[in-house]
């Protein structure tokens, strides 16, 4: 198998990358046990692009029951170097509405009891890595090129808050949230752009605004279909995108 030039992490509604070509599976095993799921490894313009789905292919696994240890010492171990995480969020404040693409710069970590660093286990390498710029800066100005590159859309910057999950959040916490300076909420952010930073990968965020956060935007009551068309709406450049940043 010829080198990864890169791997996406797809989150809710983003379960595969259709445009791979000659499309490899491969069962992983980490010290950190299973991800979760297959990694497949295909050809996306010339370039062998891995591509996990976060949550499972059939979205069988909740937020903060996703092994994003495993996810991510499986991609590393497979040779990947540079991670682009797809997230489905919700939209706060005015520039971040329904199918907007964007590149978040910063993030808050609300979760709790999650596992969030390699240093759990007893005898392991205690790492204190700098995280004052959460994602990658040299590949969000890659992904913003090529987005630029292919004419896709994508707001630059934004602060992503990480939630616990499952459940929505309550307009209170979303009001907390957009005083704390967010402009989107998610539920896989952390620990998983922590634990990319201990393995020494680039990584870099495309938040998928999939509805508006409680009380946010017109506050109308979303369905699933609409979160889903949405979802579908803003990833129609993905593949075109992805493409010309695994040219970088």
């Amino acid at each position: 198998m010829g080198n990864i030039e890169l791997a996406v992490i797809g989150g809710t509604g983003v379960y595969k990358l259709a445009a791979l070509d000659d499309v490899q599976s491969h069962e992983v095993q980490t010290r950190y046990g299973a991800p979760s799921g297959p990694v497949r490894v295909g050809l996306l313009n010339g370039r062998r692009v891995a591509f996990l789905a976060r949550h499972g292919e059939g979205h069988s696994i909740p937020p903060h029951k996703v092994n994003y240890r495993a996810n991510l010492a499986a991609l590393k171990q497979l040779g990947a170097a540079r991670v682009l995480a797809l997230n489905t969020v919700g939209g706060i404040t005015d520039d971040f509405g329904p199918r907007v693409l964007a590149c978040p710069d910063q993030l808050i970590d609300y979760t709790w009891g999650r596992i969030s660093t390699l240093c759990e286990e007893e005898g392991s390498e205690v790492l204190h890595v700098d995280f004052g710029h959460p994602y990658t800066p040299s590949l969000r100005a890659q992904v913003l090129a090529a987005a630029s590159a292919r004419g896709v859309a994508v707001r630059d910057g934004g602060c992503y808050g990480a939630t616990q999950g499952p459940r929505l959040e309550t307009i209170a916490e979303i009001a907390r949230m957009r005083r704390d300076g967010c402009d989107l909420v998610g539920m896989t952010g952390m620990p998983e752009a922590g634990l990319a930073r201990e393995l020494g990968l680039d990584y870099a965020c495309l938040a998928i605004v999939a509805n508006w956060a409680a009380g946010c935007g017109d506050a109308a009551e979303i369905t699933m279909d609409e979160v889903l068309a949405n979802v579908a709406a803003a990833s129609a450049g993905l593949p075109d995108l992805v493409g010309e940043l695994a040219r970088g």
